[in-house]
């Protein structure tokens, strides 16, 4: 304590020292490694490709990265989110989120408007851009870019004389005969259609898919009014509860993506209905269904109908409270570059948010459906996450959970959505979100 205090009253020369002290002190830390954390999520082979990006910025900046990955289902990964950045957690600095949620997260995450070149910014599907602006607020960069596709086993089809179908009806037919004509024939496992069932955000976007598929609207409007309760819709929700046990299995209330991947991946499903990521997992070394894969559009409901598949898809946001803001920043801006987008969708099938990329000659080698896929992601459907802003939650969970008690047979398709249509007035306040 003496020495210091001679230090602390002591000499000019004394204090000078100390300031130096002091000021390369902080030199030292503002130019120490810093160690962000990402939350990516682990669906697929999405770690590895986030690993691999953020890895490389590692190397070049000399900072170090930790991976996290948060749970598989969308529902659950948001309630964890919303618990960590309410309770001002600092165990994240990057999040990847769904392109829904910037309305009931960004409140937490810091705006990027003055960090990203609005050069660079433009070259991005200006609806994913729109979503990720919040009060004015850039809460998030877009990542990559999703849209629901039907696969179908290409050899099955050209065995049976049958093309991709067109609609839900010729889908239903074609999974009957196919199917069924296999088991006869030595394959009692196969089922005709696989999707995702489970009372998650993932039945919410198939359900949005079948009604939007028929015309039936998008549960809620873009200016707020609740459209869901409609023949159409009830059309669509009859048709999808037809297959339980006929051509897609009953533990479908239970499949997530990896579920139905899983089935048609081990060759045991004709059709599935995914993301963009399964292709390059169905078209692996290992897959044993390499090579005999085909894609479409979702097909349309009806003769009157419409092929519609759900926007999807990720951001990267920063939170507010992260210790290492600019260098958590800067990983957000190198993993969100048309360069890593470029990368991403050449080794992992990762579709950009940049649509310049689908005509770059290597991202379409490495997945020659992207050539379609550009206008399927530009006439996709979005969930209606702006309409209802910081409620989308609560809507898509009374969604899943109505689509859910129809698909177990546990409430008919009127009744639901009349109940639903109740819950949705009942969360929205009296009709305004």
């Amino acid at each position: 304590m003496r020495r210091a205090f001679i230090i602390e009253r002591g000499s000019g020369r004394g204090a000078a020292i100390i300031g130096a002290l002091l000021v390369l002190a902080s030199w030292a830390a503002l130019a120490s490694p810093a160690t962000v954390t990402i939350a990516c999520s682990g669906i697929g082979i999405g770690r590895q490709l986030c690993e691999d990006g953020a890895q490389a910025w590692a190397q070049r900046t000399g900072n170090r990265v930790r991976l996290i990955s948060p749970p598989k289902s969308a529902s659950e990964q948001l309630a964890l989110y919303q618990q960590l950045l309410a309770a001002e957690a600092e165990d994240i600095d990057v999040f990847q989120i769904d392109v829904v949620w910037p309305g009931i997260l960004g409140d937490y995450f810091a705006d990027l408007t003055p960090y990203v070149d609005q050069a660079i910014l433009d070259r991005h599907l200006p609806e994913l851009v729109t979503n990720a602006t919040v009060k004015g607020r850039l809460v998030g960069i877009p990542w990559f870019a999703d849209v629901g596709l039907l696969y179908g086993r290409a050899d099955l089809l050209e065995k049976y004389g049958r093309p991709m179908p067109r609609s839900w009806a010729e889908l239903a037919e074609t999974a009957r005969l196919i199917q069924d004509s296999e088991r006869a024939g030595g394959n009692p496992r196969l089922w005709g259609y696989v999707w995702q069932g489970r009372a998650y955000e993932g039945l919410t976007v198939n359900a949005l898919e079948w009604i939007d598929s028929f015309r039936g609207g998008i549960i809620v409007s873009p200016d707020g009014t609740i459209t869901v309760n409609n023949p159409r819709a009830e059309q669509a929700l009859e048709m999808a509860a037809s297959w339980i046990g006929s051509i897609t299995p009953p533990g479908i209330l239970n499949y997530t993506e990896e579920e139905a991947r899983g089935v048609f991946q081990s060759g045991n499903a004709v059709f599935m209905r995914n993301w963009p990521y399964a292709w390059p997992l169905a078209n692996a070394a290992d897959s044993p269904v390499r090579d005999r894969v085909v894609v479409a559009p979702l097909p349309r409901g009806g003769s009157e109908g419409k092929h519609t598949g759900a926007i999807g898809g990720a951001m990267l946001s920063v939170s507010k409270g992260s210790r290492h803001l600019a260098a958590a920043i800067d990983l957000t801006r190198h993993l969100a570059s048309p360069e890593e987008q470029r990368r991403r969708a050449i080794a992992g099938g990762a579709n950009p948010t940049i649509p310049d990329l689908y005509d770059d000659p290597a991202v379409i080698a490495s997945n020659p459906f992207f050539a379609e896929l550009r206008n399927t992601i530009g006439d996709a459907v979005a969930r209606p996450a702006r309409a209802t802003g910081m409620r989308y939650n609560q809507v898509s969970n009374a969604v899943y959970t109505s689509v859910h008690d129809v698909l177990s047979g546990q409430t008919r398709p009127a009744a639901a959505l009349a109940e639903l249509e109740r819950t949705l007035v009942r969360i929205s306040r009296g009709g305004r979100w």
